[in-house]
């Protein structure tokens, strides 16, 4: 067994979708990054990668490369998925914090866990979404951007 922690934020930027977990959320702002800027998706990616002693989302994806801009993250998730099933690691569970105060991210949970159960290949109950506040504390809490943690369990499949 493997275990990885992840962790993104990106500021709000108008003009700009708001994606989390591949879902777009209604909102005046999205996320100012190179790509859509799915903080959660980051996150989860960082967490896969961790666990599995690969480095991070930015040396697999670097910001400064075309490649990416604007890119889905979904596409990312489903690239780091592929390179744990190269290697021998099935994903576990995975449980995620996303730290938002606005907008109110409860609505769209479930729609989440179904992408995120769709590009990690494993069941919607091996998925785990929180989403809180930091009742009004910090740069989420004065409503500047999005946050995210994410741990994952790997198992090393036997041959």
């Amino acid at each position: 067994m493997r275990i990885g922690h992840g962790y993104d934020a990106h500021c709000f930027a108008p003009g700009r979708r708001l994606i989390l977990g591949g879902v777009e959320i209604p909102y005046e702002l999205g996320m100012a990054a190179h790509s859509d800027g799915d903080v959660l998706i980051h996150a989860l990616c960082d967490a896969l990668l961790g666990a599995a002693g690969y480095g991070d989302i930015g040396r697999h994806f670097p910001d400064s490369s075309a490649e990416f801009k604007d890119i889905d993250s979904r596409i990312l998730l489903r690239r780091v998925v592929t390179l744990m099933q190269e290697n021998g690691l099935r994903i576990s569970n995975v449980d995620v914090t996303v730290i938002a105060q606005a907008p109110r991210l409860k609505p769209y949970v479930v729609d989440m866990q179904a992408c995120l159960a769709a590009d990690l290949d494993i069941p919607t109950n091996r998925i785990n979404i929180k989403a809180t506040t930091t009742e009004g504390m910090g740069f989420t809490g004065r409503k500047e951007g999005i946050a995210a943690h994410a741990v994952v369990l790997l198992k090393e499949i036997d041959d």
